[in-house]
């Protein structure tokens, strides 16, 4: 298609002194004498007199201008005829109508400035500025669109710190929306017999672990999903933390530890009337997700300790209720930081693929830096933006160059 010879009236129809029509493609320089005589290609540029002739009666139509460009040096990039014959409706569609027959074919709208972008002749954004400027009813619409010359490379600097920041700030949200996804992993520990049961199952609402006074009543972790403060949370119910000589306990505790080293925050879970042992300082000592301490029990009235460390610490009773809003607000607080205290929800990752593709994109704009840092050539620094909005593409699907194309000549009229 982008070999045709295409034609078309570039002038509006109407009463007029003169109308042009463009012929450009290979083949346009032979199409253009098959109806034009005398015809001579050379000189290049130079406007000549003939009479037009219909290729299947050879009636004339017209005596007529034409010039005659040579690719690249025309608007098109293409071999190319220029036309000028007498103005009203008639003859303009007359001529038109015989160059049609020697085996052009009708020019879609904007067709020939789409082949001046897709020769070189101009960029995307100049080709749009034509489109603009044919419109334009006002001087100011025309200044809008007039090239105010080569970019400072301090305006580029800027550019191209705004979208390394940008990309950067937008990577760092990939751990909150996977946890925005998926949930954030809440591990429940402490020793046996602590609450940590009845803990979980007042979070959930329902009877979800088992409960007893028997210590080790746990054996294996028990996950459940629930909502606290709006933000989604996978809760995790582990064996007690101690020495045990129980082959299934010692085993649930060791799952435990593969909970806890995954997770996103601990609760750890200590009764309200008794201060942490060594062996509890050294376990969270050891940990290294947030952690939130819970004094469990709270409605047997014993009198409250205060905490070793500087956990955040809420009370509560699993049996009254007491202090569970407190505990979710709090969960919501320290696994959600960044979008807890936000109104709305700010853009972010919540995929792997997300983040691998934008950090190709922000990995090829630091290319584009170091690049022209170095002294390259602007068009072979360039690679690397392209480079980078392609992985752009991979994030939101590939639009195709066609598809940005054919939505920007869709308005243009036909001759241009």
């Amino acid at each position: 298609m982008l070999s045709d010879t295409i034609a078309a009236i570039a002038t509006p129809p109407g009463r007029s002194a003169i109308a042009l029509i463009r012929i450009s493609g290979r083949g346009a320089h032979e199409l253009a004498a098959s109806v034009l005589n005398p015809f001579r290609a050379e000189p290049y540029r130079s406007a000549r007199l003939a009479r037009v002739y219909h290729p299947q009666g050879g009636e004339v139509l017209d005596e007529v201008l034409y010039v005659v460009y040579s690719q690249p040096h025309s608007y098109t990039g293409e071999d190319l005829v220029e036309v000028t014959t007498h103005g009203g409706l008639l003859i303009p569609a007359e001529v038109l109508g015989a160059v049609l027959a020697a085996g052009a074919r009708q020019a879609a709208p904007g067709e020939f400035t789409r082949r001046a972008l897709l020769n070189g002749k101009m960029d995307l954004l100049q080709a749009e500025a034509v489109g603009d400027l044919t419109d334009a009813t006002a001087p100011a619409q025309r200044r809008a669109e007039e090239d105010s010359g080569p970019i400072p490379p301090e305006q580029v600097d800027a550019a191209i710190e705004t979208v390394r920041l940008r990309l950067t700030n937008l990577l760092g949200t990939a751990a909150d929306g996977e946890r925005l996804r998926d949930g954030a992993i809440a591990v429940i520990a402490g020793c046996p017999n602590v609450g940590k049961s009845s803990l979980f199952n007042a979070l959930l609402g329902r009877e979800r672990a088992i409960v007893t006074e028997r210590p080790g009543t746990t054996r294996d972790a028990i996950e459940a999903a629930a909502s606290c403060g709006g933000f989604p949370f996978r809760l995790i119910d582990t064996a007690g933390l101690r020495d045990s000589e129980d082959t299934v306990e010692r085993i649930g505790i060791e799952f435990s530890h593969r909970y806890l080293a995954a997770a996103d925050l601990v609760l750890f879970c200590l009764e309200a009337g008794r201060w942490l042992s060594s062996e509890e300082s050294e376990f969270l000592a050891a940990l290294t997700a947030p952690v939130v301490l819970v004094r469990t029990k709270a409605d047997l009235g014993k009198p409250l300790a205060v905490p070793l460390r500087g956990e955040r610490v809420v009370t509560v009773s699993a049996e009254t209720g007491a202090g569970l809003a407190e505990l979710r607000g709090v969960l919501a607080e320290v696994g959600f930081s960044k979008l807890a205290g936000q109104g709305e929800v700010e853009p972010l990752i919540t995929r792997e693929r997300h983040r691998a593709a934008l950090r190709r994109a922000l990995e090829e704009v630091e290319a584009f830096a170091a690049a022209r840092k170095a002294g390259l050539e602007g068009a072979v620094a360039a690679t690397h933006l392209r480079s980078a909005v392609s992985a752009l593409e991979d994030v939101i699907g590939l639009v195709t160059t066609e598809d940005v194309l054919d939505r920007v000549f869709a308005r243009f009229c036909v001759g241009k």
